[in-house]
């Protein structure tokens, strides 16, 4: 071992999730095996960990972003392999999903590394050295603000600065409340978002209330009449159920008419010209084709299946490009307005998405 023991370095030690971070080993000896772990505790009390296995170069030296990893959850050279390949330890419960609730805190990421070429039990070994990161979804100076009026619901993030700057209606999925993480992160990248609550919402009398499109039309004019806003730029978000929400609200709506649509990992089977409680009824009809994983990960995908067939239930769409395994659709709906949407083959931990290539020709592109 080198005089001084090792050092282990992470650069930047606090920074935003989204920034590239180099973590790197010196003072070992040369042609050494080591085990670089990282460990955070979510929000929830669960503990998620990453490790890759490398080996020091002649210099005494290891650096994620040029080194192979040549074992544990990732392989070969990745340099965000301790932060993306990150899933529970073994001890836990299964089903564990992590997300940032407070987004004003942090997220703590303990590194050390270890001698040897170590699968497991890493809290059994006493580490070689250990540095800590912290990982941001809210810059400085990103304000976050508390929406209450125009009976909309949800929070408000503006960068700094004078603006006016382009905007996000974002929706989140089904598992309802409120999500600001990624709000938060796209305000401290200069964007006006809106994170909307609107699934799970109870009456005064404790009841579910399931909104319909005027709460998103509302929410829309909200964001696009805000000071701090251009409201030609202004852009609608939506994540896992927060497609169907997303595709139907500016397919149909004469009021949300964005500049763009991002869909992430949603259907674009919904019923046509459907209000929020359709799409939640169409769902809840195929409630018992839910399947689950043998890690007890909830597969959606027979849900939303089979594609209509019947040509009365479908939208018509221009098949605009087509490059690697991405499809660029132009949905036209009026002057002006250009609404995109991409379509990929993916399989997510706690869901499966459609596969895109196997249902297209069920599609109608006209």
């Amino acid at each position: 071992m080198a005089e001084h023991g090792p050092v282990l370095c992470v650069r930047p030690s606090s920074c935003l999730v989204d920034v590239r971070t180099e973590v790197e080993v010196k003072r070992l000896p040369a042609d050494y095996k080591v085990t670089l772990h990282a460990l955070l505790r979510s929000e929830d009390g669960d503990d998620w960990e990453a490790s890759g296995r490398y080996t020091s170069d002649s210099s005494g030296t290891v650096n994620v972003s040029r080194d192979k990893s040549l074992g544990g959850t990732f392989e070969g050279v990745e340099g965000m392999g301790l932060f993306w390949s990150m899933r529970p330890v073994p001890e836990s419960k299964p089903g564990r999903r992590f997300r940032k609730k407070d987004v004003q805190t942090p997220v703590k990421v303990m590194f050390s590394v270890y001698e040897g070429h170590l699968a497991r039990g890493f809290k059994q070994h006493v580490p070689l050295a250990s540095a800590t990161a912290e990982r941001w979804y809210l810059a400085p100076e990103v304000q976050r603000v508390e929406v209450t009026e125009a009976e909309i619901k949800g929070t408000l993030f503006i960068p700094p600065g004078s603006g006016p700057f382009p905007a996000v209606l974002d929706l989140w999925g089904g598992q309802g409340g409120r999500v600001e993480y990624r709000s938060a992160l796209l305000a401290s990248h200069g964007y006006v978002s809106l994170a909307l609550e609107y699934m799970g919402m109870l009456t005064a009398e404790g009841k579910l209330h399931h909104v319909d499109n005027t709460y998103f039309e509302t929410a829309f004019t909200f964001l696009q009449k805000h000071p701090k806003v251009r409201p030609d730029r202004v852009a609608v978000m939506g994540m896992s159920f927060g497609v169907s929400v997303t595709l139907g609200l500016t397919g149909y709506s004469e009021i949300v008419k964005p500049r763009c649509v991002v869909c992430v990992s949603g259907s674009h089977i919904i019923p046509l010209k459907g209000s929020l409680a359709d799409v939640y009824a169409a769902l809840q009809q195929n409630i018992d084709k839910i399947r689950y994983d043998e890690k007890k990960r909830i597969i959606w995908r027979d849900l939303l299946l089979p594609v209509p067939d019947d040509p009365s239930k479908k939208v018509k769409w221009w098949c605009f490009g087509e490059e690697r395994r991405f499809l660029t659709v132009e949905l036209r709906r009026s002057p002006g307005t250009k609404l995109w949407l991409f379509l990929r083959s993916i399989s997510m931990t706690t869901a499966e998405t459609l596969h895109t290539e196997r249902h297209l020709e069920k599609l109608y592109w006209t």
